[in-house]
């Protein structure tokens, strides 16, 4: 209750020169107004030349005191009943911990609920006051006793009058105040340990469980402030402490744990004091143009490897982790001294090196990884055996294992003790995922793996790597390890369940989860570093040569799958070829297939959909039955369109569709339209195609596609210049997303274009009412002639306008299709498709197919294309001139040969 109040005078602030300003002005509205915009003012010029955090908080905080008391001093004067009241700071103004432009919270306090009614119009005038100040106020107005049952309802407000602190008014209210809203009273330690916990775990699941989003919240997310102010709050409940540094007093905490906790605490503060300089509000969501100001505040440099604004959020990352980790082991030490207390304190021996207390496992005595440095492993192991009894490890245990991390070298990652207990650690049923995750808490997996040292807290910059490199290698480690487990299947990888049954040995591919992206930040291919990274790691812990290579192997070519299924046409029987031979066999193919899900899953939550796992699932089983027919014998196209055709017309009962008239059909379309759509898709064409009447029609339909998160829209009518412009631009003023088209064009001249779109949320169109808008919306849009390019209606997001990608476009000829490849790298936006169809239009190219792919920020699009009379474009001139249309119509500026 009684912390200390903050200096009257810091290097920032002069309270008598305030004071003096007040006393010749006088303490109005405006004059208020006028000191506190020339205060912030010159907190911004101050923080520009030095990135702050206490001085400015010391120095607001003091600042806002003395406006308060001299306002209240004013306004509350001559006020019959004034001198029974009290004005006091809670929360974080009472904890003294006042930002740039965080919240005022105040409570004018009263004995009984009856003075408040005597002077209720006195204290709602000195709260409009306040207000007209330009003071972010928050004011609550309660007696003693009010105080008392809306502290037991709520406890929240008994957290925020644990840090009261008196401003001004009845000394002795507030003392009983004090007496009234303690721990005898209300709240006791182990009620209030057991709902501070529970509103973290709140905290946390909001935030997903992890510090590491794109634009973490520097107060709220976990390892940010509000992590620091629950141990605070503990603290002060259980101890009466009335400062953190209490803590070491008490044994609770390590001196350099102590230090770390004030770095880690100042650290944020001057980004949260940043965040509200560069905003001029309460603002703590650290977004991405704000990541990058702040980058340059502190004074970070582009390097060679790596953005400034990387440098700066790869520190901002590593403080969070290690403030989380403080906060796990400060609470689980609290746990065991507040919730457990009761508990039988018998030991259960596990081994000669550990055992079980209240359900914790803890070392048995202090020197036990000096003597036995291979238990920093053991105990992992131990966990994962004994789990089900286990709820974690003793703070003190927890301790000594950070206190020995540097017995972790090369000496010890040489023993075969250590090399045996992490092989069995990756080996064991149960456990893998979760116990890695605790060594990288605790610091043991980045002493373990230097590498994986050197990863933790690195980010990329862009919208489509949500997760720092060491959180997302262990997601798509867990994602792994989800295969084993059949009972828990998520609807759409019901093939990787099977396919998991097949690969013999699943630690492998645990270990290339693992690796996969371990060399990123270093500059050059991070999947040849990385592989190098993954040979040595295997060799070291003994593993055959041959099962060396195969996890080297994957992760060198862990990006392979994902872009042949994502940029290139697999209906292709070359594509499908090609692919098999760099695979080689089955069993690479195996462990390639579960490591892509897994990567593609654990990038982001807009990364994985049902669109891109039917792409892959599509790959791997053409290849699996090109590996099974055997290299040495291609598939033929002619006898696969063959194939498909017989199929489509058996799905097409004679009562549907007139058998003669679908083959005739059928005869005006070559193998390559059987080969680019499945049968069933062949099937829904022809059966709305067939039953259209006149000379020339034009048919829109749409159907559900379950098994690829979408909806799919076909549009079949005579070819004409600007077509796929015109139905991509009205698709997106439709508010739709294309995640795939496949564009065809018949031998008499009528375009039969394919997409598949979502909503703006990445679903399906599921209402009926708005599948009939888009067909009567594309079939208007067809019937004016000339067709009209409606430009887009939606707007670019914030997070996508806080970027730039320049523009590259690259050529390739297709010699067995005679066509070009167009590979483009743009900014994805709105319209995007539709500004590059007309560019094509107006080079006189003909789009035979389009492989639409979208990572974050980044439009990474393939586009097949021939000329007027059905060739390869090899004209050098001609693809100057269009690279340049691109770039005119994307950036306004000259494109980068890709």
């Amino acid at each position: 209750m009684n912390a200390p109040p903050p200096a009257a005078t810091t290097p920032l602030f002069d309270a008598a020169e305030v004071g003096r300003a007040l006393d010749e002005l006088g303490v109005t509205a405006a004059t208020c107004r006028h000191l506190r915009q020339q205060f912030t003012d010159g907190l911004r010029a101050h923080y520009d030349r030095q990135p702050a955090g206490t001085p400015i908080v010391q120095a607001r905080t003091a600042f806002v005191d003395l406006l308060l008391q001299r306002i209240w001093a004013t306004q509350m004067a001559n006020v019959p009943g004034a001198r029974r009241l009290a004005l006091v700071a809670v929360g974080g103004y009472g904890r003294g911990e006042l930002h740039a432009c965080s919240d005022v919270d105040i409570l004018v306090l009263a004995g009984r609920a009856g003075d408040i009614s005597r002077v209720s119009g006195a204290i709602s005038g000195f709260v409009t006051f306040l207000y007209d100040t330009g003071l972010d106020i928050g004011a609550s107005v309660r007696s003693v006793r009010q105080c008392v049952e809306e502290g037991r309802r709520d406890v929240t407000i008994a957290t925020a009058l644990i840090e009261a602190r008196l401003l001004a008014g009845d000394a002795a209210l507030f003392e009983q105040l004090g007496r009234r809203t303690g721990p005898g009273q209300t709240w006791p330690t182990r009620k209030f340990f057991a709902a501070k916990l529970a509103e973290q775990q709140a905290r946390y699941d909001k935030f997903d469980a992890t510090a590491y989003k794109l634009e973490p919240n520097v107060k709220e997310s976990p390892g940010g402030l509000r992590d620091i102010h629950t141990i605070g709050w503990v603290a002060k409940r259980h101890f009466g402490a009335r400062t953190l540094h209490e803590l070491v007093d008490h044994g609770f905490l390590e001196p350099d744990e102590y230090q770390l906790l004030v770095e880690g605490q100042e650290f944020l503060s001057q980004v949260r004091n940043g965040l509200h300089l560069l905003t001029g509000r309460k603002h703590d969501h650290l977004l991405f143009d704000q990541q990058r100001e702040l980058a340059q505040r502190f004074g970070y440099q582009d390097g060679d490897q790596t953005l400034a604004v990387e440098q700066f959020m790869k520190r901002y990352y590593r403080t969070v982790k290690g403030l989380s980790r403080l906060n796990e082991m400060l609470l689980a030490h609290f746990e065991e001294e507040i919730l457990l207390a009761r508990r039988s304190d018998r030991a259960v021996p596990l081994s000669s090196r550990f055992q079980i207390r209240k359900d914790f496992i803890e070392a048995r005595n202090e020197r036990v990884f000096n003597r036995y440095p291979f238990a920093l492993l053991e105990i992992f192991l131990l966990l994962q055996q004994h789990g089900k009894h286990v709820r974690g490890v003793r703070a003190d245990t927890v301790r000594l294992i950070r206190k020995h991390l540097y017995l972790i070298d090369d000496a010890f990652r040489a023993d075969i003790r250590c090399t045996s207990l992490f092989m069995e650690i990756i080996r064991q049923p149960h456990g893998i995922g979760h116990e890695l995750q605790r060594m990288h808490r605790y610091g043991v997996l980045a002493r373990y793996i230097p590498a994986f040292g050197r990863v933790v807290g690195q980010m990329q910059h862009d919208l489509f790597h949500v997760y720092t490199v060491d959180e997302h290698s262990l997601f798509v480690l867990r994602n792994t390890r989800s295969y084993a487990f059949p009972d828990e299947k998520i609807g759409a990888l019901e093939l990787g369940y099977e396919v998991f049954q097949n690969i013999p040995k699943p630690e492998l591919l645990y270990l290339a989860a693992l690796f996969h992206d371990i060399a990123k930040g270093r500059g050059g291919d991070h999947s040849e570093l990385g592989g190098h990274e993954a040979y040595a790691f295997c060799r070291l812990h003994r593993l055959s040569e041959l099962d060396s290579r195969l996890v080297t192997w994957l992760v060198r070519h862990h990006l392979l799958m994902s872009k042949v299924s994502q940029r290139q046409d697999i209906g292709d029987p070359e594509v499908i070829r090609a692919f098999a031979v760099t695979v080689g066999d089955q069993v690479h193919l195996d462990y390639l297939y579960l490591l892509t899900v897994a990567d593609m899953r654990g990038t982001g939550p807009t990364v994985w959909n049902s669109w891109k796992g039917s792409l892959l699932s599509a790959l791997y089983l053409a290849t699996r039955r090109a590996l099974r027919r055997g290299l040495g014998s291609p598939i033929d196209a002619r006898e696969q369109a063959a194939d498909v055709r017989a199929q489509a017309a058996a799905l097409l009962p004679a009562e549907q569709v007139d058998p003669r008239q679908c083959a005739r059909f059928w005869d005006r379309l070559d193998d390559d339209y059987f080969l680019r759509f499945a049968a069933e898709e062949i099937a829904w064409h022809a059966k709305h195609i067939l039953r259209a009447r006149g000379e020339a029609p034009t048919v829109v339909a749409t159907r559900d596609f379950p098994d690829r998160g979408s909806t799919g829209v076909m549009v079949y009518t005579r070819d004409r210049k600007y077509l796929f412009a015109a139905i991509t631009s009205t698709l997106d003023r439709l508010g739709l997303d294309i995640v795939d088209a496949r564009i065809y064009t018949s031998r008499d001249g009528y375009a039969l274009d394919t997409f598949l779109v979502s909503d703006l949320n990445g679903e399906p169109v599921s209402d009926p009412s708005r599948r009939r808008d888009i067909r009567a919306a594309l079939r208007e849009a067809l019937l004016e002639d000339p067709l009209s390019l409606h430009s887009g209606g939606r707007r670019v997001s914030r997070q996508h306008r806080a970027f730039r990608v320049a523009t590259e476009v690259s050529f390739a000829t297709d010699l067995g299709r005679d066509r070009t490849v167009i590979e483009l790298i743009t900014k994805d936006r709105p319209g995007l498709l539709s500004q590059v169809a007309q560019a094509f239009a107006e080079s006189d190219l003909v789009l035979q197919n389009a492989r639409v792919n979208t990572y974050g920020e980044r439009a990474e699009d393939a586009f097949f294309v021939t000329d007027a009379t059905g060739h390869a474009v090899t004209d050098a001139a001609r693809l100057d001139h269009l690279r340049e249309q691109l770039a005119r119509r994307l950036d306004g500026e000259p494109a980068t040969p890709a």
